[in-house]
């Protein structure tokens, strides 16, 4: 039986041809074939040719998503593969703890589909109807090759949406306990998967709290937007001599003391509920001083069209943190905005330390840990900037 095709128009095959795994509906000229939504299909440029073959939805604006660009056929034993390849990469390069994304989407070439572990659970998140079709198989291979006590759902992000998806959160086996403790280095956090932001923990931030740990001996730190005491800790267990956190969510603020305190660190560590824009303008205007400011905030912007405000966001924040810091002292600052490009990240922190009359060197420009890998043809894949400076 003849698969079904997506045929392009002349020339937009381009992108998938240099790697790319999204198609867009309005790259494609024709259908050929039936086929329902979530089914795999063939992509032919306009004279016939193969290209490759994925999943197909009519309701999302991306139309397709790449899959191989073999005429393999795509079974439980094609996402075995897939699967076991990826874990493979994370034992390569994940160390010094039990957390780790698992499966990152496009970057291990399965688009639609996020593997976090934490110790002995996995988090799942199928993200696009393509994907959400091959749930259960997926789910098989996951507990075979792990052996989890616990598999839970977080496939409550809007993204769902636009495939014609529903929010899903749920425990697909085993059991969910309340909160996991997970081992980072020398810290453990306490992670609540089932209610916490994304899949329970900003994983992409691992290396990136090492660094802060480095910095932090005898430091007075502030971790603006501390979510649940991630960077806090880190400070902490660095030899900080005093770090403050600030977030807008009680909750998160409640699960960042219980890490503290779970640490022994509850003595080094204080907790405000605010916004940190406000918490920084009354810090400068104390004429208060700090060694080291870290601000992860959450992103300003989702598109291109607020990107603008997202610049003047971003700015605002740096140059009240910069004005805080000591002679000597760091900034680490970070942005997980994909349309805020490296160059125009660093331009922004630039311009802050300009209006803050302050001069500064950049001791360091990461990005998110290597569980999290760039997929050089998807620059989708690339979203977490983490600049550290220096003030002179």
């Amino acid at each position: 039986m003849k698969t079904p095709a997506l045929i392009f128009k002349p020339r937009k095959e381009k992108r998938l041809l240099n790697g790319h795994p999204w198609i867009y509906k309005t790259e494609i000229d024709r259908i050929e074939g039936d086929f329902t939504d979530g089914d795999i299909v063939d992509f032919q440029d306009h004279r016939g040719r193969f290209l490759g073959r994925g999943y197909a939805n009519t309701q999302s604006r991306i139309v397709a998503r790449l899959l191989t660009t073999e005429r393999q056929t795509i079974d439980a034993s094609f996402f075995r593969d897939r699967l076991l390849n990826a874990c493979s990469y994370r034992d390569q390069w994940v160390h010094h703890t039990n957390a780790c994304r698992a499966v990152y989407s496009e970057s291990d070439l399965l688009p639609g589909l996020i593997v976090d572990r934490y110790g002995d659970y996995l988090v799942v998140q199928f993200l696009t109807l393509g994907m959400d079709r091959w749930k259960e198989a997926v789910i098989d291979i996951l507990e075979d090759h792990f052996h989890p006590k616990g598999i839970i759902e977080r496939s409550d992000t809007p993204i769902r949406r636009h495939e014609g998806l529903s929010s899903v959160k749920s425990v697909l086996r085993g059991d969910c306990p309340e909160l996991i403790d997970i081992q980072e280095y020398d810290r453990s956090y306490l992670v609540d998967v089932m209610n916490g932001q994304k899949t329970g923990f900003f994983l992409d931030q691992r290396e990136n709290r090492q660094v802060v740990a480095a910095l932090a001996d005898g430091a007075r730190v502030l971790d603006g937007c501390c979510h649940t005491g991630g960077f806090t800790l880190a400070a902490a267990k660095g030899g900080a001599r005093e770090v403050i956190g600030v977030d807008t969510s009680a909750d998160a603020l409640m699960l960042a003391r219980k890490n503290a305190a779970h640490n022994a660190m509850d003595a080094c560590c204080q907790f405000i509920e605010g916004n940190i824009f406000d918490c920084l303008r009354v810090y400068n205007k104390n004429q208060d001083q700090f060694d080291l400011i870290i601000l992860d905030p959450p992103a300003f912007t989702r598109g291109k069209s607020s990107l603008p405000g997202a610049v003047r966001g971003y700015k605002d924040i740096n140059l009240r943190a910069i004005r805080l810091l000591s002679p000597g002292g760091y900034l680490v600052t970070c942005s997980c905005s994909y349309h805020m490009t490296d160059d125009l990240f660093r331009d922004v922190v630039l311009d802050a330390a300009c209006d803050a009359d302050r001069t500064v060197r950049v001791a360091d420009f990461r990005t998110q840990a290597p569980d999290h890998p760039v997929l050089l043809a998807a620059p989708e894949t690339h979203y977490l900037k983490c600049l550290v400076i220096q003030v002179m």
